[in-house]
């Protein structure tokens, strides 16, 4: 009998070293950041190296700021939805837990009488200078059609009010549950931010509180260039599976409680659509999304979330941090020694179908989540010229020439900038390829007058051999186009300022670069003369008042989303 008594003494003191070493290594990566960045520190929060040790004399470093929002305030406030129910439900795992009554206990004394909402400056001001940007993209930011002020901001503007009167308590929050802010509608569009600076916020966070009406993010945003340095180097705490949807996406949220939707590397760079896929059937590609933001952001539309592109421990950043069971059983090693895995998904989620490391590392894209749907609803529209999705029947606008009379009539189409909005997202779309446009999103608190956001852009940059011209019929059915819009595409036709050229600059700096296949990037300044030509052919047929809109007016600027 003593020595099985000896034997469960071992075993109980072996699980209880293992405990305490679990409990360890998971608080010392979060003191060693602490101690590694000051507070409020500005710029990139991505893991750094720890400082050498100091002094026995030297004082310990500051705690952190009680008014600092603790990890279910920042949770709440992520959104991975971006199918076309992204609307109904936000569909984490996670990220939306049972209802719990108001924080009213996480404000210290009575609560401030509807507080005068501050709204963020709109802009730093301008000055992103070649140390940003390489010395041609500087030289396009600073040209005078990317320096147009857009409207001042009021504050049904903006997306969320900075509200800094209301003092928060992150302790009492946690104790009544993540349903921050509270749901009365004094304090529907108000964030808490404590004591803290704003400096002092992650930079998803940062990124959430620029959003307003005319745009994702400012020219100038030093949170995005830091956001993407995020998605790249931050520590993945856990993943899971996104449901819905064709393909197999994961969901990553990172050390500082940001999120991230992770589309894994299914073909390599010089790899076509087989001419024989239909267009719905085609692999969703990760660096057509990393591709995507850069376009958008040099054809200054603003609407794509920031996409980065990463290095991906299969091992360690997936399998052993991942909660996911179903995702966890698809694992397996292939007859090479390589790691795989495959989850559940309509389409390519199988063993013939498997995402294999080399031996363990596999390459995707990872894009930031908008806002939480229980902060910043947004409304699904389908897109007038989505695609019937049918081997054979063709939809209406394929066959109807006079089909964008009917869109006119029809709201929100009939008025206001949203059949503007179509166009810009058709050049968009053509530029890249992209035939999947079957739905779009707005921010609902914004109304009609507010920009679409241009979400999955994954089958893009598929064939850099064919240009798809029906892609282009709302533009040759509508013959409209904002004036910005078409000066900028004149501007990046010119040898100057070549697209090809500024794409390959801004992509250079992505972690998984090059991005693109030569030929894709080539490929965009043919299509950039189809699109210019198809606008020419307008205005001899219609006039040139009659197609190009002027958004640069003074009067147009103030009233209207750019």
């Amino acid at each position: 009998m003593a020595p099985l008594r000896r034997f469960r003494a071992l075993v109980l003191a072996a699980l209880l070293a293992a405990c305490a070493l679990h409990v360890a290594l998971d608080l010392l990566p979060r003191l060693g950041r602490r101690a590694a960045r000051a507070p409020g520190a500005p710029g990139c929060s991505c893991a750094r190296p720890a400082a050498p040790p100091a002094s026995s004399s030297a004082p310990a470093p500051p705690a952190p700021a009680p008014g600092r929002p603790d990890k279910h305030t920042l949770r709440i406030l992520q959104d991975f939805s971006a199918d076309p129910s992204a609307n109904l439900t936000s569909r984490s795992p996670e990220s939306l837990p049972p209802a719990a009554p108001p924080a009213g206990r996480a404000l210290r004394g009575p609560r401030p009488r509807a507080p005068a909402p501050r709204p963020l400056p709109r802009d730093p001001g301008p000055g992103p200078g070649p140390g940003r940007h390489g010395a041609l993209l500087a030289r396009l930011f600073e040209h005078p059609l990317y320096q147009v002020a857009g409207p001042p901001l009021a504050a049904d503007d903006v997306l969320f009010t900075v509200n800094s009167d209301i003092r928060f308590d992150p302790k009492a929050a946690a104790a009544d549950g993540p349903n921050w802010p509270p749901g009365g509608p004094e304090d529907a569009a108000l964030l808490p931010t404590g004591e803290a600076a704003v400096d002092a916020y992650p930079n998803w966070l940062k990124f959430h509180l620029g959003i307003n009406r005319y745009e994702l993010y400012s020219r100038h945003s030093p949170a995005v260039e830091a956001l993407l340095c995020d998605l790249g180097a931050q520590k993945i705490t856990s993943v899971a599976m996104k449901s819905g949807g064709t393909q197999l996406k994961l969901i990553m949220t990172f050390q500082n409680y940001g999120q991230a939707l992770f589309k894994p590397m299914k073909q390599t760079r010089e790899q076509e659509t087989p001419p024989d896929f239909f267009y719905f059937s085609d692999y969703e590609r990760h660096n057509a999304e990393i591709a995507a933001f850069h376009l958008d952001r040099i054809l200054d539309f603003r609407r794509v979330p920031p996409v980065a592109g990463r290095m991906i421990n299969m091992t360690k950043e997936i399998r052993d941090v991942t909660r996911d069971k179903k995702l966890w059983r698809t694992f397996f090693i292939s007859p090479a020694n390589n790691v795989c895995f495959y989850g559940e998904c309509s389409y390519y989620c199988s063993t013939e179908h498997a995402l294999c490391g080399k031996p363990d590392q596999i390459e995707g894209s990872l894009a930031a989540f908008l806002p939480d749907l229980s902060l910043a609803k947004r409304k699904t529209w389908r897109n007038p010229w989505r695609r019937s999705y049918h081997k054979r029947k063709k939809a209406e606008w394929e066959v109807d020439p006079d089909y964008c009379e009917e869109v006119k009539q029809t709201p929100p189409y009939d008025g206001g900038q949203r059949i503007l909005d179509v166009m810009d997202m058709t050049i968009f779309d053509f530029l890249m390829g992209n035939m999947d446009r079957h739905h779009y999103e707005t921010f609902e608190k914004f109304g009609n007058e507010t920009f679409i956001i241009h979400l999955d852009n994954g089958r893009g940059f598929g064939k850099y051999s064919h240009d798809e011209l029906s892609i282009l019929v709302p533009l040759q059915q509508c013959c409209r186009i904002r004036k910005s819009t078409y000066l900028r595409l004149q501007l990046l036709a010119q040898e100057e300022y070549k697209l090809s050229l500024l794409m390959a600059e801004s992509l250079r700096k992505d972690r998984v670069a090059p991005v693109l296949y030569r030929p894709h990037l080539e490929a965009l300044d043919r299509r950039l003369r189809v699109v210019l030509r198809t606008v020419g052919g307008c205005v001899e047929k219609a006039g040139l008042h009659s197609v190009v809109h002027d958004d640069l007016d003074a009067e147009h600027r103030g009233s209207h989303p750019r």
